[in-house]
């Protein structure tokens, strides 16, 4: 069931099939921006088919939440993405956070007000205890978003993940739902 919340300027929208065409689009208008970002992606990855076939994981994997972000004003256009995946369960109570936006959007404060409302359904809704976001240093943007939302740092994890091809160090930020302590 596709979940949808709005917040002052945004909609916020689970992953679903039905965006194959507005996701595939996002990333054709951001491919260059994205690269120095994520890890590297064949030409595959940037087809309706393979955008279709991750949105249908997407929607199959209960230890993942994953919204797509439109403008209000703009409704048939995704700007951006997050996700919290890895979610966890038991004692640990946790999940990773992970978050994209349009190279044309970039310093509007979207993505931490979008963030903020799923931090809010990470922890009331899903009862979480623990939010993880790994940032390379030289992504100061997105340092920003994660300090802005009260996100500490824990540390740094050396050579952490593979992006563009180079293993990457990245800073370990954390948030900590006290409200369940």
């Amino acid at each position: 069931m596709q979940q949808i919340y709005e917040t002052d300027r945004l909609i916020l929208k689970s992953s679903d099939v039905s965006f194959t065409d507005l996701v595939f689009n996002y990333y054709l208008r951001n491919q260059s921006f994205l690269k120095e970002w994520e890890p590297l992606r064949d030409t595959e990855y940037y087809t309706k088919t393979y955008q279709k076939k991750l949105l249908e994981e997407d929607a199959a994997n209960p230890n993942s939440v994953i919204f797509w972000i439109f403008k209000k004003e703009e409704a048939d256009k995704i700007i951006g993405s997050f996700a919290f995946t890895n979610i966890s369960r038991g004692a640990f109570l946790s999940c990773f956070l992970g978050y994209k936006l349009d190279q044309e959007e970039l310093n509007k404060g979207y993505m931490t007000e979008a963030v903020r409302q799923g931090i809010k359904i990470m922890f009331e809704d899903l009862g979480l205890h623990r939010i993880e976001a790994n940032i390379m240093p030289r992504n100061k943007r997105s340092m920003k978003v994660t300090e802005k939302l009260g996100f500490f740092e824990e540390g740094l994890s050396r050579k952490y993940l593979k992006i563009n091809g180079i293993w990457e160090d990245h800073i370990h930020m954390v948030l900590l739902n006290e409200e369940i302590e």
